[in-house]
């Protein structure tokens, strides 16, 4: 059995826990919270973020870093994007050298513009060969429910990529292999944009044809990004890509999308993230991604009509109308 720890104890990373557990690893789930982590070994479940899935035996709860660690062979590291870098600093010296780090993030760092692989290479000094990402369409309680989903593993190692595959492949979650580690984490992180302007067209009472130009141009918008950074262009064609954008963009379970909706309907910023329990991604990347955006020298509008709305105070109907009366264009 192989021996794993998950540094994060929410809901995405609770749920990978129990895919490697399910996928016969010993799992070690670090949580930041004593008496979440008392809870979890004892009741077997996580009352905060995924109340009434039973964890399998082979999760084991832990508040030391160290102990996680303690002869993992990898560790999968989910906490919110920007508090990678600080947490990833109190981990980091508690992990073996020759530990594969696989990022479960989707996010883009304010102020340095680095994609989570990106800043675990900066923080620990680690190679591309270990460094790995999983991204996709994976609503983390459907997967806890143990649903039928697929989702991708990249590593510029493909070797690597093939190890974390063999460790995360249950009868329920079917793994891919991808070596554009770039093109996955974009797609994971833009989606959650996206995902925001669905979810105001949604609160707005907009329709279906709003909503579906909102999602293929905002795959677009990640493409023309994706390409200026050296990503594969297949990529946003895939899981990673167009799969992950649907099940943000369409689900009551995406915490984007929730957002977004709250917005449509007439909360302010303050009163949509109140009514959230858990980070929506989108609304602490969104100035990031766009940042990214225009050190690369490419537009994106929905990008940018969703940062005016979050950081400006821009109303929703205002901003469709801005994005409506840009200039007419070819595909």
């Amino acid at each position: 059995m192989a021996r794993v720890a998950v540094y994060g104890a929410g809901s995405w990373g609770t749920a990978t826990a129990v895919v490697l557990a399910d996928a016969g690893c010993r799992v070690a789930l670090w949580g930041r919270r004593p008496e979440l982590v008392r809870a979890i070994n004892t009741t077997r479940t996580n009352p905060d973020y995924l109340p009434g899935s039973v964890l399998p035996h082979a999760v084991t709860a832990t508040a030391d870093p160290a102990e996680a660690a303690d002869g993992a062979e990898v560790a999968f590291l989910c906490v919110s994007a920007q508090q990678l870098r600080g947490a990833l600093g109190t981990w980091a010296p508690a992990i073996r050298d020759d530990t594969v780090l696989v990022s479960l993030m989707k996010g883009v760092e304010l102020g340095t513009g680095l994609l989570m692989s990106q800043v675990i290479a900066e923080v620990t000094g680690a190679g591309p060969e270990r460094i790995g990402v999983v991204s996709g369409p994976n609503l983390a309680r459907e997967i806890a429910a143990r649903q039928p989903a697929a989702s991708v593993v990249a590593c510029r190692d493909l070797t690597v990529a093939a190890r974390l595959q063999e460790i995360l492949r249950t009868p329920c979650f079917r793994p891919y292999t991808n070596a554009d580690v770039i093109g996955c984490e974009l797609g994971g992180a833009v989606k959650n944009v996206i995902a925001l302007a669905v979810g105001m067209a949604d609160g707005m009472g907009l329709g279906d044809n709003t909503k579906a130009t909102l999602m293929t141009r905002g795959l677009a918008e990640t493409s023309r990004l994706g390409a200026a950074m050296g990503a594969d262009p297949r990529t946003f064609a895939g899981l990673a890509g167009m799969g992950d954008l649907i099940a943000t963009c369409a689900s009551p379970l995406s915490r984007n999308h929730t957002f977004g909706a709250n917005l449509g309907r007439g909360m302010s910023v303050a009163e949509a993230a109140a009514a959230m329990t858990q980070t929506a991604e989108g609304v602490t990347s969104c100035a990031s991604v766009l940042d990214l955006a225009k050190r690369h020298g490419v537009e994106m509008p929905i990008a940018e009509a969703v940062v005016g709305v979050i950081r400006a105070g821009v109303r929703p109907r205002t901003a469709v109308k801005e994005l409506m009366g840009r200039a007419a264009g070819s595909e």
